[in-house]
């Protein structure tokens, strides 16, 4: 039986081999075959599904410990595990006994990851149907993991306007990955754009429709922007510490210091005391977070939208905290490093770069907008896939 604590050990054991040429890797931005293969191995895929499929069932406050993890080393690949947590959970959340066992037994068996071809912000996908078949087209500019994963969850629209969640296989017919991801931050994600070009899908392919789900299903969306709030405490965390290393072994005090050594200076020791703390109460609310979404998992389809609304207001909470902490820390370690620390061969940047590209996902000011709606009114937003 596999438990939080063989999970968590395979998670940091997976962190330490990512970090041995995290800014390598990160430089050479390359799609990531070999990093995916490495969560195949370490057996993290299959955290989450459930026991009936041969899943190890655990809750989802240990997913996000993962996420949480490897992310001190390598935030896109903690991106990769993440969006494939959420994609994969569909299988929980939409489909029924006999799509979840067609799907989720060769997911477990095989250690599969599942990208994803859903981003709500591009046009539409359609799906048209062609005898027992659907047929799917278009382009989505988004898709984490499409390119390195096993199967693709992808959200299209039939003729008469129903959203369908579909998966589609890596090497299916008509489906052209552009490998055209090229930005700031977050370069091995394998985020870059796709294309299906009449693809077939097979009825026992279509999971069925979030939107139609109740609030159990309403659930991705909070636990994606759960996810999104442990990848920004991982990347803080790791900021930090390549950041402590430096500044114990590396930095020089300022002239002006009347102290020996970087690590007896006032302001430095206060700037780093700032942030530690800041974290700390972070990932107190992280922690808080992860509980939360797992209670709510556990009710089922007796969840409430109430209940679904309370913990989505605690992780929005969560995403506004550990955004501005993060893109705050990810700058200010060269504060406390100094001058030399900017030298390229170093790659402090990379943490930077990392969490703002993806702060920028969706908007965090519209989570604040939530968290104090909420507070003065009560209100929970409406479901989105954002919300």
């Amino acid at each position: 039986m596999t438990t939080r604590d063989q999970v968590l050990d395979a998670a940091r054991d997976v962190a330490r081999h990512l970090a041995l040429d995290a800014l390598d890797r990160d430089r050479a931005n390359a799609e990531p075959f070999a990093e995916a293969e490495l969560l195949r191995k370490a057996g993290l895929p299959s955290v989450l599904l459930p026991t009936s499929t041969g899943g190890a069932g655990l809750p989802w406050s240990v997913a996000l410990e993962v996420v949480r993890e490897i992310a001190r080393t390598d935030g896109s690949i903690a991106q990769l595990i993440a969006y494939h947590y959420v994609n994969a959970h569909n299988l929980v959340w939409v489909a029924d006994d006999a799509g979840r066992a067609r799907w989720g037994v060769p997911s477990v068996e095989d250690q599969w990851l599942w990208g994803d071809a859903v981003n709500p912000v591009d046009p539409d996908l359609q799906l048209r149907r062609d005898g027992a078949d659907w047929v799917l087209s278009g382009t989505k500019n988004f898709s984490t993991g499409a390119s390195v994963g096993d199967v693709t969850l992808v959200g299209g629209v039939t003729d008469e306007g129903q959203d369908l969640l579909v998966v589609v296989p890596r090497e299916a017919p008509g489906f052209v990955k552009n490998g055209d991801w090229d930005n700031l931050g977050q370069r091995l994600s394998a985020s870059g754009s796709v294309r299906f070009e009449d693809v077939r899908v097979a009825p026992d392919a279509v999971l069925g429709s979030a939107s139609a789900s109740g609030a159990f299903g309403s659930l991705v969306t909070p636990s994606i922007q759960a996810a999104f709030g442990h990848f920004y405490l991982g990347v803080t965390r790791g900021a930090l510490e390549a950041a402590s290393e430096y500044t114990r072994t590396t930095s020089r005090p300022w002239l002006l210091s009347d102290v020996e050594r970087a690590v007896e200076d006032p302001y430095v020791l206060a700037t780093y005391g700032r942030l530690v703390a800041r974290l700390r109460a972070a990932e107190a609310l992280g922690r808080s977070v992860g509980e939360s979404l797992s209670q709510a998992h556990e009710r089922g389809a007796d969840l409430t939208w109430a209940e679904r609304g309370e913990v989505a207001e605690e992780i929005a909470a969560l995403k506004v905290v550990s955004s501005d902490l993060a893109i705050e820390a990810t700058s200010a370690i060269y504060e406390v490093t100094g001058a030399r620390a900017s030298a390229n061969k170093h790659g402090f940047d990379r943490f930077w770069r990392n969490v703002r590209t993806h702060t920028l996902h969706d908007p965090v000011q519209y989570k604040a907008r939530e968290v104090g709606n909420h507070f003065l009114t009560g209100a929970h937003p409406d479901f989105t896939l954002y919300t």
